[in-house]
């Protein structure tokens, strides 16, 4: 069996609700869904496109420290609150994936974790 390596982003909310915000077992890279919601707040409130940029930031960041990089993506799980935001959401996802095409899914939601928040995503990579 491999061994498993689960990755902090060092948010207080990982212990309590007992999550990592990554987790790499073999060559398989989960990234938990990640928000633009920071220390100070959420950062592009209302955003969508600004929030997806930086969310994609704290993604490859997550990947990198687990071996991974946006080249070893192979699935996007993506959640809007409103589908008036599809085209900045989908021109923020081209512009960090026009090349690899991963397997993608868009969903609208009622809500996410803090009213400003419009856009939540989640992504598998496998390391080859």
């Amino acid at each position: 069996m491999s061994e498993r390596q689960n990755i902090s982003s060092g948010g207080p909310m990982e212990a309590v609700a007992g999550y990592s915000r990554a987790v790499r077992v073999g060559d398989w890279v989960a990234v938990s869904g990640s928000t633009s919601l920071g220390p100070d707040g959420v950062v592009h409130p209302g955003d969508c496109y600004g929030q997806a940029r930086y969310t994609l930031g704290i993604i490859e960041r997550a990947l990198s420290e687990a071996g991974a990089q946006m080249t070893d993506v192979v699935r996007v799980r993506t959640f809007i609150t409103d589908m008036a935001f599809l085209d900045d959401f989908v021109r923020a996802h081209g512009e960090a994936f026009g090349d690899i095409r991963p397997a993608s899914t868009l969903v609208e939601v009622s809500a996410l974790l803090h009213p400003d928040l419009v856009i939540e995503i989640e992504v598998d990579a496998i390391v080859l």
